[in-house]
């Protein structure tokens, strides 16, 4: 078996992101002020110089922005999983999240093709969002 990663969920900034994922949830920021989407998380909106920000799940949905196939492992939490691909996801509330993209043949994915949210289980509890095609 091999060995599997385990995000820290120890940052501020980051620990209701971690928390929704136990009950597969895909949440992103959104300023209070504005409204606006933001991602990766941070302790205040970039949106109006500071403000508060609030959790809010998202759709899962989205598209491929660009795409790299890996062909050796980029870590070692990847040994024995190549080839694989890493995404730039744009979501559909506007927000654009890097993550891999599974259950697929990495050679045949192309930018613009849509993409889901599917959930990997950590033994804590948590599961890693990454994407499949839709």
């Amino acid at each position: 078996m091999s060995e599997q990663y385990i995000p820290p969920d120890d940052y501020l900034e980051t620990q209701g992101y971690w928390a929704a994922t136990r009950d597969k949830k895909l949440v992103v920021q959104k300023c209070s002020t504005t409204g606006k989407f933001q991602h990766p998380p941070r302790a205040t909106s970039i949106h109006d110089l500071g403000g508060p920000v609030e959790w809010h799940e998202v759709s899962g949905k989205g598209t491929i922005h660009a795409l790299t196939v890996h062909h050796r492992p980029g870590n070692r939490f990847m040994k024995g999983k190549t080839p694989y691909a890493v995404a730039l996801i744009d979501l559909e509330e506007g927000v654009r999240i890097m993550s891999n993209v599974i259950e697929c043949d990495p050679e045949k994915l192309k930018i613009g093709d849509a993409v889901i949210v599917a959930w990997d289980p950590l033994p804590d509890g948590r599961h890693l969002p990454q994407f499949k095609p839709a």
